[in-house]
């Protein structure tokens, strides 16, 4: 490697570094506040790093990575949303009996693995970086114990498993096809390709669609999100999601997806399916942590309308609404972790009843996070489905378009069932949350929520940036 590209990976170094380096301080002293405060510190310094080499990007490094303005801006979304995690979890944690280090070593390990799939450009670096986040997720979704995170991580253990058998065999067609892995040297080489290549991508979507959590690849969210705690399920649904789906957005935007009308049609149907799918099951749910399971599952089919639309907006409308939907879910499911105690999450409806009377603040930036799903205005989601909704218009996509705006519809309604619950008479049999959340989650919470309202109000310079950073991927 030369010098150049040493400094283009250098945010990946440091994290794998310190990796190296939590262990050994875990291996000398046992210490929470330690162990917490080293792990914040790796994601700020790998942060500020990647902003430090901007000016270097783009740079390939290898045939494995590609280091651009695209890949900057997802490997720094992913890092500020660990970041997060990482002082909610802190509180979420200290509550609790045990030994917590590894909670934090296994956190670092899942980020690393991300921030490698946002800036894959080969096969093998997209592998290893899913199976890096994968391993360490199967730990943190039973981390909290019991046989609701048990069942959970088996389930996702047992599905994950499954899903890379479809994505290797997928690439090993696309390899037996165009004779690469390099995704650059594949779009090059299968223009006009036949069945073998249909198969490849057919399959490549089927292990895809898993890992996102799409319709009709959805059925272990629900379980998972509950089983998990409450901090790894607000990792899962940003951090994890959001880097298969950026991944799959350069891998279409090189192999351009609107040559092939199969696999537009197949994107097409599993958005609408998502939309649909997602939002009725929701509609059942008295637990939260599930019906937040579902909505997402509804969210992802939002952005796979983006996904299969054309023209400028694309990218913007991929790119922002990740950006709201990382902020928005982080929030929500930091709420239930501050107001998470004695070894279990608040979950149900009937307990975040009356919240607003007995945690004031912490209700208000639950309410801000739901009416952000919701798409409500003056927030990040409404902005974001705006763009959604205009790269659709833009690229004749009346029916996905439509289903949108249904779904968001019915989506309000739940939403809005368990704001009123926050604002109701708490209920007697349950009675109000009594968990005293710490100062420091709840400044974090205070600064997503403003972060949530400010590109809300004022997207002009995220779009900007986003922008700036895909011209290069798009063109």
């Amino acid at each position: 490697m030369s010098s150049s590209e040493i400094i283009a990976v250098l945010p990946l170094i440091i994290l794998f570094v310190a990796l190296v380096l939590v262990m050994l301080v875990i291996a000398w002293r046992r210490h929470h506040g330690l162990t917490a405060t080293l792990t914040a510190a790796v994601l700020a310094g790998s942060f500020a790093c990647m902003i430090a080499v901007e000016d270097r990007l783009p740079q390939k490094v290898g045939s494995l990575l590609i280091v651009d303005g695209y890949a900057a801006f997802f490997v720094c979304l992913v890092l500020a949303a660990a970041f997060a995690v990482v002082l909610l979890s802190y509180p979420y944690l200290q509550s609790r009996n045990g030994r917590h280090e590894e909670y934090y070593l296994l956190l670092l390990i899942a980020t690393l693995g991300a921030s490698i799939l946002v800036a894959s450009a080969h096969f093998a670096s997209f592998f290893l970086g899913l199976e890096i986040l994968g391993v360490s997720l199967y730990a943190l979704i039973g981390y909290r114990g019991g046989l609701n995170g048990v069942e959970a991580a088996m389930k996702y253990l047992v599905l994950a498993a499954i899903s890379s058998a479809f994505l290797l065999f997928g690439m090993a067609l696309v390899y037996a096809q165009a004779g690469s892995l390099e995704f650059a040297k594949i779009s090059e080489r299968v223009s006009g390709a036949g069945i073998t290549m249909l198969l490849a991508s057919g399959l490549l979507i089927t292990g895809i669609g898993f890992k996102l959590a799409v319709a009709p690849f959805h059925m272990w969210t629900p379980d998972v999100y509950e089983g998990a705690p409450a901090t790894v399920t607000a990792f899962i649904a940003s951090v994890s999601k959001g880097a298969v789906f950026a991944l799959l957005f350069r891998y279409f935007a090189l192999i351009d997806l609107h040559a092939a009308p199969t696999m537009l049609t197949a994107f097409s149907i599993l958005a609408a399916l998502s939309m649909i799918v997602g939002n009725l099951l929701a509609l059942l749910q008295t637990n939260v942590k599930r019906m937040l399971a579902y909505s997402s599952v509804a969210h992802l089919g939002y952005l796979l309308v983006a996904f299969v639309a054309s023209g400028p907006l694309r990218p913007v409308a991929v790119g922002y609404y990740l950006a709201a939907y990382f902020i928005t879910i982080v929030g929500a499911f930091g709420v239930i972790a501050a107001l998470s105690r004695q070894g279990r999450d608040v979950e149900t409806a009937a307990e975040l009843t009356g919240l607003a009377w007995s945690k004031p603040w912490h209700a208000a930036v639950l309410t801000a996070m739901l009416l952000s799903l919701a798409g409500i205005p003056l927030t990040a989601g409404f902005v974001g489905k705006f763009y959604l909704i205009a790269a659709g218009i833009g690229s004749d996509l009346w029916t996905l378009v439509l289903c949108l705006l249904a779904a968001s519809a019915i989506g309000l309604y739940y939403y809005i069932r368990v704001i009123l619950a926050l604002f109701a008479q708490p209920d007697q049999e349950v009675g109000p949350v009594s968990a005293e959340p710490s100062y420091l989650s709840g400044s974090v919470l205070i600064g997503l929520t403003f972060a949530l309202v400010f590109i809300g109000v004022y997207p002009a310079p995220l779009i900007a940036v986003i922008q700036a950073t895909a011209s290069r991927l798009m063109g």
